[in-house]
């Protein structure tokens, strides 16, 4: 599936057929990306029988030392049975603060501009599938990966996990759903 643009707008879609496909292939975990919360919810609602796993943005990504995800939030979400992930981006990290400080080629940042040629939704897809694994949250079979442009979720991957040091091992079986422009 082909939207016609990016956004948020494409969430309940994304996430419908997101759950759709994995239902589809025996998928049992669906890892999204949610900064605030409010995907999160969506997921809840429309992918009741999936093992939820998301991944937000690490503490400072704005202001030092303050996560974007509200106490009450991640403590709810738990409650309710998402797991959630914090941790530093898999494709940035460490090398962002190295290229603001010394120009030069890194190479997880030109990975990461080379996924971001299939759109941001499917860059951060991957980036959380990497970041889910290397916290311990997947049993290493087959996900669906959803991730989004900004706000919301407008992308959706099916893929062979792995963590950081077996990147290459991770493998992108199928696209669900992307934003044509982007």
């Amino acid at each position: 599936m082909y939207f016609e643009n990016c956004g948020k707008k494409h969430t309940d879609q994304t996430l419908e057929l997101a759950a759709a496909r994995a239902r589809e292939l025996g998928i049992e975990e669906l890892v999204f990306a949610s900064t605030t919360g409010e995907t999160a919810y969506r997921a809840l609602e429309i992918c009741k029988d999936l093992s939820l796993i998301m991944v937000t943005c690490h503490c400072g990504v704005k202001t030092p030392f303050e996560s974007l995800l509200a106490q009450d939030v991640r403590e709810d979400l738990t409650k309710k049975g998402v797991k959630i992930v914090t941790a530093s981006h898999a494709l940035s990290g460490v090398e962002r603060a190295v290229a603001r400080k010394h120009s030069g080629i890194y190479p997880a940042l030109l990975i990461a501009d080379t996924l971001r040629l299939f759109g941001q939704g499917t860059k951060v897809a991957v980036e959380i599938a990497l970041m889910a694994a290397d916290s311990g949250m997947l049993s290493g079979e087959d996900i669906v990966a959803v991730g989004g442009s900004g706000t919301g979720a407008d992308s959706a991957l099916v893929l062979k996990p792995a963590s950081q040091p077996d990147l290459f091992d991770l493998k992108i079986r199928e696209i669900i759903c992307k934003p044509r422009q982007f």
